[in-house]
């Protein structure tokens, strides 16, 4: 896997591009840990004051540094991200690689289950467990509803791959030597659908985070919680433009932006590697 990304570093710009800017952003993420006011705190500092020297990304009209403010929001954001990114491959893979490995009646029940989660509608499954669960609906709750929900889609490309690489001599050969099956699926199948993992989790941290930002504008989670969803919140309830604290909106929008944008290129990129066209294309085979 780490020859894979060498290869992208140096072939594609996209992919550099792309680690780049989710890198600052990581980075940017990683400072909350330094900040000088508690995440929670209102009114440290003078309200709605506009970007400057001592205030980098201005202060919002809760008496809150938007710099450090942002910065604990995208740490609790991209964590989000990361915990249903993580959670839901540990589901698709396990998912795909025996469907695809096993077929016949265990292919058929697994992809019957896949198809039932692909038909359920998401966000209003979201906000009935805001209603029920009301005040324990935290970052950590919703990522667990998040990754039980997203991973039906990545589970079938994987199951794809996998139908392929049963019929491998290599697979043959492992069958005939007496491996187990989740040997031969977790040891000689897994590092063949990595790449494939890999462009999935950046598309589902899109997809979560989007969510995420989503259901926090509306109200729909832990509004006292700082992420980027709850920042919009609390920047359109106290109409951030209509009384001149655009920073306190456009800021956020850009970061985030930058943030899909990041993971995008990510995601594109280990596509283009995937297929072996593009590949050569990119190190100016023919």
């Amino acid at each position: 896997m780490f020859s894979v990304f060498k290869d992208l570093i140096r072939y594609n710009i996209e992919f550099a591009i792309g680690v780049v800017l989710v890198g600052v952003i990581t980075i940017f993420a990683l400072l909350s840990f330094f900040s000088p006011y508690p995440p929670n705190e209102i009114y440290v500092v003078f309200p709605d004051q506009p970007p400057s020297a001592q205030f980098w990304f201005g202060t919002n009209s809760r008496g809150q540094d938007l710099f450090w403010n942002l910065s604990y929001a995208f740490r609790s954001t991209l964590t989000f991200g990361l915990i249903v990114a993580i959670l839901s491959r540990i589901i698709s893979i396990t998912v795909g690689l025996l469907a695809g490995y096993m077929g016949g009646w265990v292919d058929r029940v697994l992809m019957f289950f896949a198809d039932i989660f692909v038909a359920i509608p998401i966000f209003p499954i979201l906000i009935l467990f805001y209603f029920v669960l009301r005040g324990d609906l935290n970052t950590y709750t919703l990522a667990l509803v998040m990754a039980a929900l997203g991973w039906p889609f990545d589970a079938r490309l994987i199951r794809s791959v996998a139908l392929g690489l049963r019929h491998r001599e290599f697979t043959r050969h492992a069958v005939f030597a007496g491996m187990a099956p989740s040997r031969i699926m977790f040891q000689e199948h897994l590092p063949y659908v990595m790449p494939i993992v890999f462009s999935t989790a950046m598309a589902n941290m899109i997809w979560s985070i989007g969510f995420e930002v989503t259901l926090g504008v509306l109200g729909f989670t832990n509004i006292n919680n700082p992420t980027i969803g709850t920042t919009l919140y609390w920047a359109n309830n106290h109409s951030a433009m209509v009384v001149g604290a655009w920073w306190w909106i456009i800021i956020p929008v850009i970061l985030i932006v930058l943030t899909f944008l990041g993971l995008f290129l990510l995601a594109v990129s280990m596509n283009e590697y995937i297929d072996p066209r593009s590949r050569l294309r990119r190190m100016g085979g023919q």
